[in-house]
């Protein structure tokens, strides 16, 4: 998305307050936006919902109004954004939840990724002459999707101990409605379905040669849909309507599986009905650190939510605040802070069941110390190695009226994931076990029953027990670096949160598919502080002003004197913070 981004949008329903993002800097003030009046942020002391979809966020919204709880919107939100954001999310991939109940004051993290199959081996690849899984295709899918899962252990929770939670059917209804009837075709939407019918690229993007994805996101001539064209996705419709009546298990151990598994077995695949029946979503520890003086939660393994968390905890050691915001030793700072993260991350992540994470010492203060005395604030650090302690997608988050929070992330790795539908299902499969390493010495490698390091990583911020920000993104390895720029930014430099989501954005690493560890930064950053930059020895690449290379975020602050929810979206994306 080149420029400023267009400001929208109103909502049909009744009483809600809606946001309009824009996006130019007024460097005098700080301010990310072109005027007061267009940067005030949605606020309420009701419900407040944001994510990546302005449909899925009414959907969200309307839920709460109905006297949903916020578990309950996630869901509506999690299953709208299933159909109307293919190329980011759908029922075929994973999630993680992080929920705060406002009764007892905890968090509980649930963790709905998927296992790898019982005939998922090196050697099943191998043997076909494989040295790395194909990122696309029948060979990609080798997980269980865990999403559905994820909403039915989620509910199961709120019932029990949030209060009334509306009926499960009620909750999929706006999802039913958009797959059915169709929703309308979203810039993203058609960029990233025009960018994956390349017949060049024969491995990443030649998605048309899969008969599903073809006969459910092309149109009858083959070309890709555009913008205000309407998508109809009628099977997935009625896969959605079993669901809603019959509940997670017809997902799993019903009719749904059993046309899963029979069109990848037909197609060489190696899911089985008994990898579907044994899957199960896990209630896990989250992880915390201090920072400055707020509670940081996040995610513990298989994500990568410690690495998030490292980078806060390096912050700790420097005055964030007195280096500027914007300036060359601020992203310096949060780039080399970054290396030093996911040094640890790719030395040790993958699932705890198979592997001994060492957690305790890698969020220690004593770690993040050693990791800050590594930073040399005039040279950037282009060979860092891990020390000894002693990873498309879409991210939400909702509040609602009783204090309830839910931070969640939803996602099928590649965008589009590995192309495949079922026939008879409308769902799309993630790729996500592509990641999976055939290198018996690596940390991540392949084996039956594992889950694989994920990049998905939701966060939340308390502040004396309460939660003070709800946030996160979707990006990759650019996850850990936005939460730390939208953490500093509200934190140490006072700023709204959607003044923190607007401002340029940078992504030390990798995309999929690509191996190059530059320093994209968006090109709003000025000259003067690129150029000094590669002369610390950055590999600075310019990139579009706002592009959703930087991924889509999103937050709601509350304010813990008024109660007030503050929500913001991400001018990059299609999505809206919306509240009552």
């Amino acid at each position: 998305m080149n420029g400023i981004p267009l400001c929208m949008r109103l909502l049909a329903t009744a009483g809600l307050v809606a946001l309009c993002s824009v996006g130019v800097a007024a460097e005098s003030t700080g301010s990310y936006c072109e005027t007061a009046a267009q940067c005030t942020n949605p606020m309420t002391t009701g419900g407040m919902v944001t994510s990546s979809n302005y449909l899925a966020t009414q959907a969200g919204v309307r839920v709460l109004q109905q006297g949903g709880n916020a578990v309950d919107a996630a869901i509506a939100v999690a299953s709208t954004l299933s159909v109307v954001y293919p190329q980011m999310n759908t029922i075929g991939g994973d999630n993680f939840w992080l929920i705060y109940n406002a009764k007892t004051r905890e968090i509980r993290a649930l963790n709905a990724s998927g296992r790898s199959g019982e005939r998922a081996t090196i050697q099943f690849y191998r043997d076909k002459g494989l040295s790395t899984i194909p990122p696309r295709g029948y060979l990609s899918v080798n997980t269980v999707p865990g999403v559905v899962s994820g909403w039915d252990e989620a509910y199961r929770y709120a019932q029990a101990n949030m209060g009334h939670s509306l009926p499960w059917r009620d909750l999929l209804r706006d999802a039913v409605h958009y797959a059915k009837d169709g929703f309308i075709v979203t810039p993203s939407v058609a960029k990233w379905e025009a960018i994956n019918v390349d017949t060049s690229d024969k491995v990443y993007r030649n998605l048309q040669q899969f008969d599903g994805f073809r006969q459910v996101f092309l149109k009858p001539d083959g070309a890709p849909y555009r913008v205000g064209e309407r998508l109809k996705q009628p099977e997935l419709a009625q896969t959605l309507a079993q669901i809603a009546e019959k509940g997670a298990q017809v997902f799993y151990t019903g009719e749904i599986a059993q046309k899963i598994v029979d069109d990848l077995q037909a197609n060489g695949g190696l899911l089985t009905r008994e990898d579907f029946a044994n899957h199960r979503a896990d209630w896990v520890k989250p992880i915390t650190v201090k920072y400055r003086g707020y509670d940081a939660y996040n995610f513990p393994p298989n994500t990568q939510g410690f690495a998030s968390l490292e980078i806060l905890n390096i912050l700790n050691q420097f005055d964030v605040k007195s280096l500027g915001e914007g300036s060359a030793d601020y992203y310096h700072l949060l780039v080399e802070a970054t290396k030093q993260a996911f040094a640890d991350r790719d030395r040790y992540l993958s699932d705890p069941d198979f592997v001994e994470i060492p957690l305790a010492g890698l969020l220690s203060a004593t770690h993040g110390k050693a990791q800050a005395e590594r930073i040399d604030m005039r040279h950037a650090n282009n060979d860092v190695k891990p020390m000894d302690p002693k990873g498309d997608t879409v991210w939400f988050g909702v509040v609602d009226s009783e204090g309830n929070a839910v931070s969640l992330i939803q996602s099928i790795y590649y965008d589009f994931g590995s192309g495949i539908v079922p026939k008879g299902t409308g769902i799309l499969l993630q790729n996500r076990g592509s990641f999976f390493s055939l290198d018996p010495n690596s940390i991540n490698h392949l084996q039956p029953h594992k889950r694989t390091f994920h990049t998905l990583n939701p966060a939340m911020l308390l502040k004396d027990g309460k939660p003070y920000l709800v946030y996160g993104t979707m990006g990759g390895e650019g996850q850990p670096q936005t939460q730390a720029a939208i953490v500093t930014r509200i934190v140490d430099f006072g700023m709204s949160p959607q003044d923190a989501i607007n401002g340029p954005r940078w992504l030390y690493g990798r995309t999929w598919g690509v191996s190059s560890n530059d320093l994209k930064i968006e090109g709003r950053v000025p000259a003067a502080v690129t150029d000094e930059l590669k002369r610390r020895g950055h590999p600075v690449r310019i990139v579009e002003t706002y592009t959703d290379t930087m991924g889509h975020a999103g937050a709601i602050q509350i304010d813990p004197s008024t109660g007030v929810r503050h929500g913001a979206s991400d001018p990059r994306g299609d999505g809206l913070a919306a509240g009552f």
